[in-house]
């Protein structure tokens, strides 16, 4: 019997599902549910477009089938959250190598919109069984599963909303101009042009400089998004490890802005 509480080596969005459901108030009608899940009467989980359609076997003959969807964005709701994706590189470089940004729902906030449920009654569902309860136990042992479904390919949960994995990397690649290659614009038009226009780069001289900089060409101000290079590399070793870490990389950033606000222009 599988129990379901906080674990480092999860992703962050399937943990967020599973607290999604720790949160229900009828736990006894979900415990059913999960006892349904862990003694494999879960036949089949599919997603067919923009809804879950899946097989519980259960008393009768005949397993039951269920369908759970969530509300879609309209096509204005993506292009604003695809928009503000593809001007944070974070979040497009995590996407297009098939990871779930941590702080995503930032994209669709602004807008109103949650990616993920924020309650279980925002999940549409039906069932075949004579259970009226929503949701039933055959509906709740899906539930279950999901969050190993979402864990495997964090996109349906895209998909769920209205636009597939394909869809959003495209858009993507469009926004920030890359071709199917994986080459910018001005990758390409650089490649295009003769050997003797492309201008040569000497790696011994490339960070140095001969005039004196302008004071005010150097700004020095907090980065744009609050996500340390470690949460980006994700975990390291232990949980002290990487509180350590942390912890000594706040310490680094904060003396590295003292000293260059104290430093003579």
């Amino acid at each position: 019997m599988p129990t379901y509480y906080y674990d480092s080596d999860r992703k962050w969005w399937e943990q967020q599902w599973l607290d999604l459901l720790s949160s229900y108030r009828f736990k006894k009608r979900l415990e059913r549910g999960r006892y349904y899940a862990a003694d494999g009467n879960v036949l089949s989980i599919d997603f067919d477009g923009q809804k879950v359609v899946s097989k519980v076997r259960g008393t009768a003959s005949e397993p039951y089938e269920q369908t759970l969807w969530l509300d879609p964005f309209t096509d204005e709701d993506w292009g604003y959250a695809i928009e503000t994706m593809s001007e944070r590189a974070i979040f497009s470089a995590k996407l297009l190598a098939g990871e779930m940004p941590e702080n995503i729902e930032d994209v669709f906030a602004p807008n109103g919109l949650r990616l993920f449920p924020f309650t279980l009654s925002d999940i549409h569902s039906r069932c075949s069984c004579p259970d009226k309860a929503n949701p039933c136990k055959h509906i709740a042992a899906v539930y279950y599963l999901l969050g190993d479904r979402f864990s495997e390919d964090p996109f349906l949960l895209f998909q769920l909303r209205g636009r597939t994995k394909e869809q959003i990397i495209a858009a993507l690649r469009e926004k920030r101009g890359i071709d199917p290659s994986g080459e910018t614009d001005k990758e390409k038009s650089t490649e295009s042009l003769p050997q003797k226009n492309r201008d040569p780069i000497n790696i011994s001289n490339f960070w140095k400089y001969s005039q004196q900089l302008e004071s005010g060409l150097a700004v020095i101000a907090p980065p744009p998004s609050s996500e340390t290079v470690l949460e980006v590399l994700g975990p390291i070793g232990s949980v002290v490890v990487m509180e350590y870490l942390d912890d000594l990389y706040k310490k680094a950033s904060q003396q590295a802005v003292i000293a260059g606000l104290n430093r003579e222009g």
